[in-house]
C-alpha cells in the first residue's frame, strides 16, 4: 500500500507536533507500508531527500504569509504524485492542500488527518472555507486525535459518519528508560534544580510560557524552558523584570536525550497553554511516560482529556495565573500527591498512547479507505 502524506513543512526545516505525527506513521514502513511525504520549504528552492529513510519532496516556497508557505506549484504537485498512491493522507491545515484533494482522481483514497482547525488568522479562515468543506466532502475518512477536536470545529459537525479517533502516540519505552549517562545527567540535575518545573514546545504566544514565568515569580522553583520560537527575547525580558532571571532558563532546541533527562530530574511538567491552537500536547504524553504529574489548562481540545484533572494533572482555567501558581505549589509541596498523578500517567501512556496501538488504529483506516475506493470504482 503506497501512502502519500500531504503537508506545509518537515523535517528537518520545521519540527513539532504534526511533523512528529508523519514521523511516526513513516514508520509503518515496517509492516508493509510504503510512505512519502510531500510538504513545501519555509522559504527556498524545491529539493528531494530522505529523512530517517523516508522520501521527502519539498517544493519552491517564496516565503510565508498567515504562517502557511507561498508554494503556488504545490497543488499541482500534490496531485501528479496521488496518481500514484493508494492512499493520500492531508494532514490538516495546509489550505494548498485542500484545494488539490478536493480534485484526486476517484481511485485514489483520501483521509484527512485534522490536526487543528486554523486558529488567530479569521479572513484567511474566511477565505479558505470553500477549499476546507470541498475537501472534506472529498474525504473517505477524517482522523482527529481525540472526539473535542471534532466537537469543537465550526467545520466537522456535518461530516460526523466520517470520523475516525486515533489518538496520538509516542515512543514509551524510550521516555521511561534512561542510559548510564542519561542518568548521571538527571542526578546532575536534581543538584542544580531541586524544585524543578519544566516546559517544552515552541516559543509562541499559544503556549501561555509569560503567565507561566509570571506564576513562578512567588514560588520557591526553578523553571526551564525547552524550545526555540519568536518569543525568546521577550520571555527572557519579563523574567528579568520580575527579577527572576536567575530561576528561568530557556535552553533552546537540545537533543531528545538531554529533554528526556529534564523530565526525569524534573518534579512537575508545566504545560500552561491559552489557545485551541493547543489541539493535543504530544508533549504530555513524553512527560506522563517519564512518571511526572502534569499541569495543564482546560482548553476546549484533547489538552485536558489526555492527562485528566486529579487523575494524571491539575488543571487550571485558561490565562489563571493565581490558578496556574497555585497547582504548582501543591504538586511541589505535596510529594505523595506527586507520586499519585505521575505514576497514573504513566500507566496511562503505557495502556492508551504506545506507538504499537496507534499504527494498528491506522493501518485499519487505511485498509477501510481503500476498500471504500475500490467498492466504489
Amino acid at each position: 500500500m503506497k501512502i502519500l502524506h500531504s503537508y506545509k513543512v518537515y523535517r528537518p526545516e520545521v519540527d513539532g507536533g504534526i511533523p512528529f505525527v508523519m514521523a511516526e506513521l513513516s514508520r509503518m514502513s515496517e509492516i508493509g507500508i510504503s510512505n512519502s511525504i510531500l510538504v513545501a520549504r519555509r522559504q527556498g528552492l524545491a529539493r528531494n531527500y530522505q529523512h530517517d529513510g523516508v522520501d521527502v519532496e519539498a517544493v519552491t516556497s517564496l516565503g510565508t504569509l498567515f504562517s502557511m508557505p507561498i508554494a503556488p506549484t504545490f497543488p499541482i504537485r500534490l496531485l501528479q504524485r496521488a496518481r500514484s498512491s493508494d492512499v493520500v493522507v492531508h494532514h490538516a491545515p495546509f489550505p494548498l492542500s485542500d484545494l488539490a484533494v478536493a480534485q484526486l482522481p476517484s481511485k485514489v483514497g483520501l483521509a484527512v488527518y485534522w490536526h487543528a482547525d486554523i486558529v488567530g488568522f479569521s479572513l484567511l479562515g474566511k477565505l479558505v472555507t470553500p477549499a476546507i468543506n470541498a475537501a472534506l466532502r472529498r474525504a473517505d475518512k477524517i482522523i482527529v486525535s481525540h472526539e473535542a477536536t471534532a466537537e469543537h470545529s465550526p467545520f466537522l459537525a456535518q461530516f460526523r459518519d466520517k470520523w475516525a479517533v486515533v489518538p496520538y502516540c509516542t515512543e514509551v519505552d524510550y521516555w521511561t528508560t534512561c542510559s548510564v549517562e542519561e542518568n548521571a545527567r538527571v542526578e546532575e540535575l536534581r543538584n542544580s534544580y531541586p524544585r524543578l518545573v519544566v516546559g517544552t514546545g515552541r516559543l509562541v504566544p499559544y503556549k501561555g510560557y509569560r503567565h507561566l514565568i509570571t506564576a513562578i515569580k512567588d514560588i520557591d522553583a526553578q523553571l526551564i524552558l525547552i524550545g526555540e520560537g519568536e518569543l525568546k527575547g521577550e520571555l527572557e525580558e519579563l523574567s528579568c523584570d520580575l527579577g527572576v532571571a536567575d530561576r528561568v532558563k530557556l535552553v533552546g532546541r537540545v537533543s531528545r536525550s538531554e529533554i528526556k533527562s529534564y523530565l526525569h530530574a524534573a518534579q512537575l511538567f508545566a504545560f500552561p497553554s491559552v489557545s485551541p491552537a493547543e489541539a493535543f500536547g504530544i508533549a504530555q504524553l513524553e512527560a506522563m511516560a517519564t512518571g511526572l504529574p502534569i499541569v495543564n489548562t482546560s482548553l476546549p481540545t484533547a489538552v485536558p482529556h489526555i492527562a485528566r484533572d486529579d487523575r494524571e494533572a491539575i488543571t487550571v482555567p485558561v490565562n489563571d495565573v493565581p490558578a496556574l501558581k497555585s497547582a504548582i505549589e501543591r504538586i511541589l509541596n505535596d510529594p505523595s500527591l506527586a507520586n499519585r498523578l505521575g505514576e497514573a500517567g504513566r500507566k496511562r501512556v503505557q495502556e492508551e498512547y504506545s506507538r504499537g496501538r496507534f499504527q494498528s488504529r491506522m493501518q485499519a483506516i487505511y485498509d477501510d479507505v481503500v476498500q471504500r475506493r475500490r467498492s466504489a470504482n
